[in-house]
């Protein structure tokens, strides 16, 4: 039986074992699923080991394990290293799922005609790491697996893979390798493939204002009182320009200002615009001025609130004029930006334009570099391949607008390029309610990713 086939003929078994791991709530972010995100790493080093790894072990941190396991068949032979997270994020609000989040449904979609799976983390990132474990057992399943290969597969992506940076550090030797491939990206669609090779960087913030001491009666001090609501607002509403631009002092220093022809050459990718448009049911994109669409996500740094909360939320009203504000604020980074110096030129500029009326506190949570890797490397190469025999299509490279903080670190300390062959959409809703993942994406990214193997064994040896 050739691997392809295997796959076809396990499919069934393939997607029940996915569904099992997508039913763990394993919310990094949140403490109170704590025990959950534990059961998710025991499930991942056992289905390793079902996969045919020779070791596989859990890996403590100061917060959440890393599952590491390999299989090496011959040291002179090229090694991959597979990275990829098993923590979600959280699934809130859940009142705006179709379906609970954590009790997967496979539902046919435009998008998705074959059918694809309703789940927090189906598609970011459990769908997606999982296919490189059902890669690597169809491939031994076949005596087929043409290169050693290790896994390295976290738990605390989701709130910036803080430990991960210590362990990949103190483990070098273990995680020694000659590539290393991450599926935690998209494509531009199934007709149109395409591989990352472009991701922006992270810094993450959240602030609160405070005004008097205690909640007040919006009537009795409502005009003689700072409400921290208000000015809050009118704090984040000053953070942008007409144009768009974030107006934080030094926050453009260092970013990039490319060719004309490399930004031609960027546009040249698949878009349709009104098509983007008609999926998020907006009238008209917005965004940093003199940029398209492509652009703004690809190659400049963009700050947007992610949360705000304070006062009274509950059912009816209540006339107050509350004590607290506060809001989360992600900034996304290009290359050369240093996320803690970005987080710091946040921190400064946020509490210069406060009034005296109010106090401001500001806490970085987390953040990471941006990766742009080469095209021409022989892990590339072999994802092009891959892609190649997989789809009877030339690969096209993008740039994304999300964060994979390992990525850096992974080119800073290991001296590796990631090959970010991704398989998802962004129509695929991560970090939102209804996330689904395709399941035509997942069998076909099992199949390209046995062929990756092959060819990236071509490719090093040449």
């Amino acid at each position: 039986m050739s691997v392809k086939q295997y796959i076809q003929e396990n499919q069934d078994r393939f997607l029940n074992e996915l569904l099992d791991l997508l039913r763990i709530p394993s919310v990094s972010a949140d403490p109170k699923f704590k025990n959950d995100v534990f059961a998710a790493a025991d499930f991942v080093k056992e289905s390793l080991i079902k996969a045919g790894a020779d070791k596989a072990e859990i890996c403590q941190t100061a917060g959440y394990p890393i599952v590491y396991g390999e299989k090496i068949i011959d040291p002179a032979l090229p090694t991959v290293l597979v990275y990829g997270h098993y923590d979600v994020q959280p699934a809130d609000p859940y009142e705006l799922w179709d379906s609970p989040p954590f009790e997967p449904v496979i539902k046919k979609t435009e998008r998705h005609p074959d059918g694809a799976i309703f789940a927090r983390g189906s598609a970011d990132d459990k769908g997606q790491f999982y296919m490189h474990v059902k890669a690597f057992e169809a491939m031994m399943a076949n005596n087929a697996l043409p290169c050693n290969i290790k896994f390295m597969i976290e738990g605390e992506e989701e709130v910036g893979s803080e430990n991960l940076d210590i362990f990949v550090k103190e483990n070098l030797e273990k995680l020694k390798a000659d590539v290393v491939i991450v599926s935690d990206t998209h494509m531009i669609s199934m007709e149109d493939p395409s591989v990352t090779v472009g991701l922006r960087g992270l810094a993450y913030m959240q602030v609160e204002v405070t005004g008097p001491n205690k909640d007040l009666h919006s009537g009795t001090f409502g005009g003689a009182v700072a409400n921290p609501i208000n000015t809050l607002c009118k704090m984040i509403a000053s953070l942008h320009d007409e144009n768009n631009h974030v107006t934080i002092p030094g926050f453009y220093d260092k970013v990039e200002e490319y060719s004309a022809a490399y930004r031609e050459e960027l546009n040249k990718a698949p878009f349709d615009l009104e098509d983007y448009k008609k999926k998020l049911d907006i009238a008209e994109v917005s965004g940093e001025k003199g940029y398209t669409t492509i652009e703004r996500v690809g190659i400049r740094p963009t700050l947007d609130v992610n949360g705000i909360w304070g006062g009274y939320t509950g059912e009816g009203a209540k006339t107050v004029l509350p004590s607290k504000a506060f809001a989360k604020i992600s900034m996304r980074l290009v290359p050369d930006q240093d996320h803690k110096e970005i987080a710091q030129l946040f921190e400064n500029h946020f509490k210069s334009i406060a009034p005296a009326s109010v106090k401001v506190k500001v806490i970085s949570h987390h953040g990471g570099a941006a990766a742009v890797v080469p095209t021409d490397s022989p892990g590339y190469r072999a994802a092009e391949g891959a892609i190649m025999e997989a789809f009877g299509k030339k690969a096209i490279p993008t740039r994304e607008g999300g964060s994979i903080p390992i990525c850096a670190l992974f080119q800073k300390v290991m001296g590796l390029d990631p090959i970010l062959l991704g398989f998802g959409l962004d129509t695929d809703a991560l970090h939102s309610p209804n996330e689904h993942y395709g399941l035509k994406n997942y069998f076909m990214g099992i199949e390209t990713i046995a062929l990756f193997f092959k060819h990236f064994k071509e490719q090093a040896t040449k």
